[in-house]
């Protein structure tokens, strides 16, 4: 089952919301614009670091799991799927990329309702992969994998 999710604008893009946030590194602190977000950062101690705050990675974990989810909605309310209970665990890891830098990859687990058929599932997830704004900025730039529950 294919749905179309596409929005088409005439003219210049148009934001829907616009965000800021600054942080002074990895053993420092990320604060937003808004007063909202403000965090103590910390390198991981597999990294050499004490661990006694947030990093990178779990932020980008944390925010790319909850956009999959809420794009998962979405997506399942046009397909009149009932998706009640449904999470999305995002599972990031941090590498050297062999090139004197380092690297992301990303694996996406949904946990679905187990009334829902495993192509049900399938179609569901890759459609979702599609419209979530995470998965379009990745796409091409990090490995991520699905996997469905």
């Amino acid at each position: 089952m294919q749905t179309d999710l596409s929005v088409y604008w005439k003219g210049q893009f148009m934001r829907q919301y616009t965000t800021t946030a600054t942080a002074t590194g990895r053993d420092g602190r990320a604060f937003s614009s808004d007063g909202r977000l403000d965090l103590r950062l910390a390198l991981q101690k597999e990294l050499g670091g004490d661990g006694d705050g947030t990093n990178p990675e779990q932020l980008f974990a944390a925010g790319y799991a909850a956009c999959f989810a809420s794009a998962m909605q979405l997506v399942a309310r046009k397909q009149k799927i009932d998706v009640s209970g449904m999470s999305v665990t995002a599972e990031v890891g941090f590498s050297p990329n062999g090139s004197g830098g380092f690297q992301l990859d990303v694996k996406l687990l949904v946990k679905l309702p187990d009334a829902l058929g495993a192509e049900t599932k399938r179609q569901l997830v890759e459609t979702t992969h599609q419209v979530c704004p995470y998965s379009n900025a990745t796409r091409g730039n990090i490995p991520v994998e699905l996997a469905t529950a």
